[in-house]
C-alpha cells in the first residue's frame, strides 16, 4: 500500500523475545527482544525496535540496516576496518556483506529499517 504514513512508536506489535537476527551470539548470554513495527507489501522492508542484553554478537549481513540507538553502548567491528563505538542517539548504517562482531557494553535499544535485497 502506498502514501502511508508510519510511526514506529507502537509497541502493541507483537513482542519477540529471543528472535533470530543476523548475528550470532559468540560471548556473554545476550537476550533480545524485537518489536517489528512494519514489513512493506513485498516482505522487503521491515522496521521496527530492536533491545539486546550485553554480549558480543558474530555479525554477516545479508541486508542493509539503518539503525538509531535509542539507549545503550556498542561496538561495531567490520572486518578489515577499525572498531566504531556507538552510544544512544547515534545513527548509522550497517552495509550488505558487513562481516565482524557487534558487542553491546550496556543493554542497547534501537529503531531498525532493514532493507533486503540492496
Amino acid at each position: 500500500m502506498a502514501n502511508r504514513l508510519l510511526p514506529l512508536r507502537d509497541l502493541t506489535a507483537p513482542l519477540e523475545t529471543d528472535a533470530p537476527w543476523p548475528g550470532t551470539a559468540v560471548s556473554g548470554d545476550p537476550h533480545t527482544k524485537t518489536w517489528n513495527l512494519h514489513t512493506s507489501d513485498d516482505g522487503k522492508i521491515l522496521a521496527g525496535i530492536w533491545e539486546s542484553s550485553p554480549g558480543v554478537w558474530k555479525i554477516d549481513y545479508d541486508a542493509w540496516e539503518y539503525c538509531h540507538l535509542l539507549a545503550g553502548r556498542c561496538t561495531i567491528e567490520i572486518e578489515g576496518k577499525p572498531p566504531v563505538t556507538l552510544k544512544a542517539g547515534d545513527v548509522f548504517i550497517v552495509e550488505t556483506g558487513a562481516k565482524g562482531t557487534w558487542t553491546v557494553h550496556e543493554n542497547l535499544r534501537k529503531y531498525y529499517v532493514f532493507a533486503l535485497g540492496h
